[in-house]
């Protein structure tokens, strides 16, 4: 199944912004068509409430390198340089090296899922006020502009394979791992094919659950999943 459709069907928005750093009860600020930015680091900074809240990993969201993303050649392989990125490991440019080819292939594996309970966080609003006399909060709040994270997929290896138009030589597999220096791993899995897989002990956030703090004249009203198909993070 395609990684998006996936995702998509759980109420997810696969990131391709340059930002890693979500975590679930952050506020972001969404206006018109822009990307959202970061707000507060946690709905607690902004609102004081009896609620307490509590994350739960959902084990039934399985994310794994069999629910992959298939992109065009150069496209994906635009695609994948903004991700190593955003992920810390831009320091080569795949297109120096692989200027030509078929498709590529974007996955993750080894992943976990941390939500909260979108309920929960309604009641927390419901009975919630703001920290402190906060005009700017209230009226981003009264013009729907605030999103809460309500659920984060991290992973903890990118997987990708490429599809050249020419064989692969071992030269090129050898200087691709010697630019990598350990974090990415390059291998041949046929003439050509390249696959590379990344390398590390952390977590990155590679799709946001979100839902968007639907407020009227200072009076919370509801959250809303966002459902739109915009760059959102």
């Amino acid at each position: 199944m395609k990684l998006t459709t996936y995702l998509k069907k759980q109420g997810y928005d696969l990131i391709d912004g340059p930002v890693r750093n979500h975590k679930p009860l952050q506020l972001w600020l969404k206006k018109g068509l822009n990307r959202a930015d970061i707000y507060y680091l946690d709905i607690n900074h902004a609102f004081k409430s009896d609620i307490e809240l509590s994350e739960f990993e959902n084990q039934a969201l399985n994310v794994n390198s069999t629910k992959k993303d298939d992109y065009s050649f150069n496209i994906g392989i635009t695609l994948l340089e903004e991700i190593l990125k955003s992920l810390g490991l831009g320091t080569f440019e795949l297109s120096s090296k692989l200027k030509t080819g078929k498709k590529v292939t974007i996955s993750y594996d080894n992943a976990i899922t941390k939500e909260v309970a979108v309920g929960e966080v309604a009641n927390f609003l419901t009975n919630a006020d703001f920290k402190h006399i906060n005009p700017p909060l209230l009226k981003n709040a009264n013009r729907n502009n605030i999103l809460v994270i309500t659920g984060i997929v991290f992973a903890k290896n990118l997987v990708v394979e490429i599809e050249t138009d020419f064989n692969l030589d071992a030269n090129l597999i050898t200087s691709l791992n010697e630019v990598a220096e350990g974090k990415l791993n390059f291998t041949k899995n046929s003439q050509q094919k390249l696959r590379m897989v990344s390398h590390g002990n952390n977590f990155f956030s590679i799709a946001v659950k979100a839902n968007r703090i639907a407020y009227n004249k200072g009076v919370f009203r509801d959250l809303k999943l966002i459902t739109d198909t915009r760059d959102i993070f």
